[in-house]
């Protein structure tokens, strides 16, 4: 048995394939880590940092590589450029009930899905929305249930008794659905706050031409609400 940083209780087991796995005391922060990386289809490091409340990246990077020691977590790089993604492991489904992401990753939806994390964390900083009051595209298809898969925003929150949807449109979808959707939003919601690319955008410009019929439309820069890597 050894001890870790902070005094953290350690020991060293057999794993698989003759390979050493380092058991850790798991702690509240560590399932908040687990539950996080859960909601969110997509979390590096820096994304984690926040969620989880980290006073700065390396003590966040420290505690991902100790729960990547112990199995609970992975970290691949999956694009070069980008930095490593991470996902849970059915070690970490055992303790916190949640699903294991392996090989669900989809590559052409990785840009999309790290601005919707930046978004959240944005508003998180600015618009002091806790992590916990927002619920993601993925947790509104779970409480759907099978069947048809309906439209649902990328995440949505209530604020100043207001329900709130945010959708980060990045690419023009087909003109009919896109409208669809803004207006099954307008239906839905109190608010519905769009990030786009640029305002010089054919995405930006329908929008625009349909907040005379929902002025509920609010529309941002994707600059605006990303965070530095």
């Amino acid at each position: 048995m050894v001890f870790g940083v902070g005094g953290v209780c350690e020991s060293i087991v057999g794993g698989r394939n003759g390979v050493s796995v380092k058991e850790i005391r798991i702690v509240e922060r560590d399932k908040k880590i687990i539950r996080e990386i859960d909601r969110w289809r997509v979390c590096q490091g820096r994304h984690i940092m926040y969620l989880a409340g980290f006073s700065g990246q390396r003590a966040c990077d420290r505690r991902l590589r100790k729960l990547i020691d112990a199995g609970y977590i992975t970290r691949k790089k999956v694009l070069y450029g980008v930095a490593g993604i991470y996902n849970n492991t059915s070690k970490a489904g055992l303790i916190c009930n949640v699903s294991d992401y392996k090989n669900k990753l989809r590559i052409e939806n990785l840009t999309h899905d790290i601005a919707v994390l930046d978004t959240a964390i944005y508003f998180n900083k600015n618009g002091r929305i806790p992590f916990e009051a927002m619920t993601t595209e993925r947790e509104l298809h779970m409480k759907d249930g099978f069947g048809v898969r309906k439209h649902r925003p990328d995440f949505v929150f209530t604020d100043y008794n207001q329900t709130v949807c945010v959708e980060v449109e990045l690419t023009l979808k087909a003109k009919n659905r896109f409208e669809s959707n803004i207006e099954d939003n307008f239906v839905k919601y109190d608010k519905q706050i769009w990030i786009v690319p640029d305002f010089d955008t054919k995405i930006a410009q329908i929008l625009i031409d349909n907040q005379t019929n929902y002025p509920d439309i609010e529309i941002m820069k994707l600059s605006e609400v990303q965070i530095s890597e």
